[in-house]
């Protein structure tokens, strides 16, 4: 049998082979397989046995090393990678090729680990970018000859200057794509807290928000599991209120914690989130099925409002791929939302019930010192006319006649009163019909002569807002009149300008000090004003004892440019 020796190529061949192997490089976009075939390229096209090229770190540092021609399974038995001594060393530190025939005899030689292959001749070239070096490439044990020569020494720096362009574009591609992944989660975040906001900023049920805050969330991060412990009134315990997910019932063994107890506590204590690693770690306060059912990592994050800590968010994951920082640092974001929404609404609850306080107290002390006093008085009269029926009969029919006129107004008074009380809007109405319902109604109600005076044209371009805002400071007015003024007379008065419309409420009563009311309750006056102002108005109050009252409010008419409106809620 006749054997041929190996073709050997030219040198041109071999450099025509190289450029057509760097080509393909440089349009590589991957950063791991351009660091995978630059020493494969090497290999074939030097006659090396084994290939290397290592990559620096912007601090000059070792920190990718690469290998071909060597069995991966001969890599992984060595100790640790290559650290950048003896000849890799000298070559972080030179701007030259380096060739050597024997390693072992080079100076520079620092000795091979253990496991690692013997190697005779060396061909090292660094790679550069500009000034900067940010690589090397190795080459040892040249087949069919005792070291490398001249050619594979002018073909290993041509591939290096390839190399280099293809680690820096791969890098500047790896870097663009980061970049682009972390603008899209930004994206992806904002659009989530967008969706958050409006389901916070719209929920009056404290249980309602986070049911939907807590399923956004799971969505968004792929989490299995999610509980939400709420503190309780007493600031002491943690009560579960939330659960979702099928994987296990409970997280934890245990529904209710104490402030600084278990995990749970730990975290509302200490208002900063704590992450378990389930798969490596034991947990005495968990529900051993947590392990059971395949979670892997578990995220207790305080819920942190502006007066503290309100509960406690978990949440868990059953995929590998674990939570990392920006995805709880998202999390812990959405809890203090959460915690925010929660407090708003319990100081509304806590702001209408204060209200209720104060119009209960403004009702008894107006039902005391009037309606009730009144009916004390009217039994003493009549107490004093059954004293009066055998020695002054007169006298008695003329004291039982004074106590029906008492009661009378009496009676007039509890229907100012429920006319005050009772809710009243804009129906389909304008706002002269609107104000005239409201004096027949008064007129019905107190027998208190009332007359109401308007444009004949009428008032066909107050919108909405402004109209409310007279109708609402005119029903205010008449109540007070009808509860302290004691009047016989009132003139309620519409009229226009070509910017406003005003509102005048006169009446003939007792009047008051307006210094003195301001500093009491229950007259109303600073709700008109209030109307006034969120109209775009003013409302101003003159009264003196023994003369009267009067109001005077005015709210603007839009510019042209605006619709117009004739009939509201129509």
């Amino acid at each position: 049998m006749l054997l041929y020796p190996p073709r050997v190529d030219s040198f041109e061949v071999r450099l025509l082979k190289l450029h057509h192997d760097a080509a393909e490089l440089v349009g590589e976009l991957s950063i791991d397989t351009v660091l995978e075939r630059i020493p494969a390229i090497a290999l074939k096209r030097t006659g090396a046995s084994y290939a290397a090229v290592g990559t620096l770190d912007e601090y000059g540092n070792l920190d990718r090393f690469v290998t071909a021609g060597m069995p991966r399974a001969q890599v992984e038995q060595m100790p640790h990678p290559p650290r950048g001594e003896g000849l890799i060393k000298a070559m972080m530190d030179t701007r030259s090729s380096i060739r050597v025939a024997n390693i072992t005899r080079d100076p520079r030689h620092s000795g091979f680990p253990p496991s690692h292959p013997e190697m005779t001749s060396f061909l090292g070239v660094p790679i550069f970018q500009g000034k900067r070096q940010i690589g090397m490439l190795y080459v040892t044990d040249r087949i069919n000859a005792p070291e490398f020569t001249e050619e594979d020494q002018f073909l290993a720096e041509i591939l290096a200057r390839y190399a280099a362009t293809a680690i820096v574009n791969a890098r500047l591609f790896r870097d663009y794509a980061t970049r682009d992944r972390a603008l899209t989660r930004q994206n992806e975040n904002l659009s989530l807290l967008n969706q958050l906001a409006s389901t916070l900023a719209t929920g009056t049920e404290i249980n309602e928000i986070l049911d939907q805050g807590l399923s956004q969330l799971e969505d968004y991060l792929r989490l299995e599991v999610g509980e939400i412990f709420l503190m309780s009134e007493d600031n002491k315990h943690l009560n579960l209120l939330i659960h979702h997910g099928e994987a296990v019932d409970n997280l934890w063994k245990r529904t209710q914690f104490a402030l600084g107890e278990s995990t749970v506590g730990r975290a509302a204590k200490g208002e900063v989130p704590i992450v378990l690693n389930l798969t490596d770690n034991e947990y005495a306060d968990l529900n051993p099925k947590n392990k059971e059912r395949g979670l892997h990592q578990l995220a207790v994050i305080p819920m942190n409002g502006r007066r503290g800590t309100v509960g406690v968010l978990c949440v868990s994951t059953c995929h590998p791929q674990p939570l990392e920082e920006p995805d709880v640092q998202f999390a812990n974001a959405i809890a203090a939302w959460m915690a925010t929404a929660i407090e708003n609404i319990r100081l509304n609850v806590q702001g209408r019930r204060l209200a209720i306080l104060e119009e209960r107290d403004r009702i008894g002390m107006d039902l005391h010192d009037g309606i009730i006093q009144s009916i004390y008085a009217v039994g003493l009269t009549l107490e004093h006319a059954r004293l009066l029926l055998k020695d002054a009969p007169a006298q008695a029919a003329s004291r039982i006649e004074q106590a029906v006129s008492d009661l009378n107004s009496t009676i007039r008074d509890i229907r100012a009163y429920i006319l005050d009380l009772r809710p009243r809007q804009l129906k389909d109405e304008n706002i002269i019909q609107g104000i005239n319902r409201l004096v027949q109604e008064f007129r019905a109600n107190t027998l208190i002569e009332v007359t109401l005076t308007s444009p004949k044209e009428g008032i066909t371009n107050l919108p909405e807002p402004q109209a409310l805002a007279l109708f609402h400071i005119c029903q205010e007015a008449l109540a007070n009149i009808a509860k302290h003024a004691k009047a016989r007379n009132v003139q309620v008065t519409l009229w226009t300008t070509a910017e406003r419309v005003l509102l005048e409420v006169h009446d003939d009563g007792r009047g008051f000090d307006a210094e003195m009311v301001k500093l009491s309750i229950g007259h109303g006056l600073s709700n008109m004003k209030t109307r006034a102002l969120n109209a775009g108005g003013e409302v101003d109050i003159s009264s003196e004892p023994g003369e009267g009252t009067t109001v005077l409010a005015w709210v603007p008419i839009p510019e042209p440019e605006f619709p117009a409106v004739d009939r509201l809620f129509g």
